[in-house]
């Protein structure tokens, strides 16, 4: 099941984790793709929100970490290009391995061997590309290539785990889950100044909002 969020965007709550489905201009686009386990209910959900699996044409990650990139594989043989942050596109296609310096790097080290590379084409994304009408916006921390999205055309923000939501508002990624909490808050900080007011802001954990999201992360930086 997918949930309309705005005109051409739906959420799917993949149990506690989020993906979003955006028909940018004619341009089907998935952005993360939850657990392993998830990619049915992706699938699934294309059929809800009117579409067909052929009519998706790109995947956009938020980062690498097994419960955003585990569902690619249910895409393996379609003509679907993956764009990724250039720092975290070695781990997805399985170049680089995790780092084990980092408490971070050792868990996903750790679940690495339950993820298979996609056999699609990956491509490495910078601070300030685009893609279709989405701008891409460097947001290290959580993890070290993490990235967000903005489309001012739908006026949506992609947060992916740079935040979390919890109780109506947005906190930061914490600790346990964060490669650098310091890196976190200087990146809250920088996109909440650089990027453009969007309404529509999905976080890779909790529930979205559909009005005043880049007030609320303004709201979230303000005190970091």
């Amino acid at each position: 099941m997918v949930t309309a969020l705005a005109d051409d965007i739906w959420w799917y709550d993949l149990t506690g984790v989020n993906a979003t489905l955006v028909d940018d201009d004619g341009a089907l686009t998935l952005v993360d793709a939850g657990l392993p386990w998830h990619g049915n209910a992706l699938i699934a959900g294309l059929s809800d929100a009117g579409y067909e699996l052929r009519d998706l044409d790109r995947i956009l990650l938020t980062h690498f970490d097994f419960d955003h990139v585990g569902g690619l594989s249910a895409f393996d043989g379609i003509d679907v290009t993956i764009y990724v942050g250039e720092r975290d596109a070695p781990l997805v296609t399985g170049e680089q391995a995790p780092p084990l310096g980092t408490h971070k790097g050792a868990f996903q080290r750790l679940v690495s061997p339950f993820l298979d590379a996609p056999d699609n084409d990956v491509v490495p994304l910078a601070d300030g590309d685009t893609v279709g009408s989405f701008t891409v916006y460097d947001t290290p921390g959580h993890t070290p290539g993490h990235v967000c999205y903005v489309s001012e055309d739908h006026s949506l923000g992609l947060l992916g785990d740079l935040v979390r939501e919890d109780s109506g508002r947005f906190e930061p990624s914490p600790w346990l889950v964060s490669y650098d909490t310091d890196a976190v808050a200087r990146s809250i900080r920088d996109f909440a100044e650089r990027a453009p007011d969007f309404e529509t802001a999905v976080p890779g954990h909790g529930v979205p909002f559909e009005e005043g999201g880049s007030a609320k992360l303004s709201k979230l930086a303000a005190t970091l």
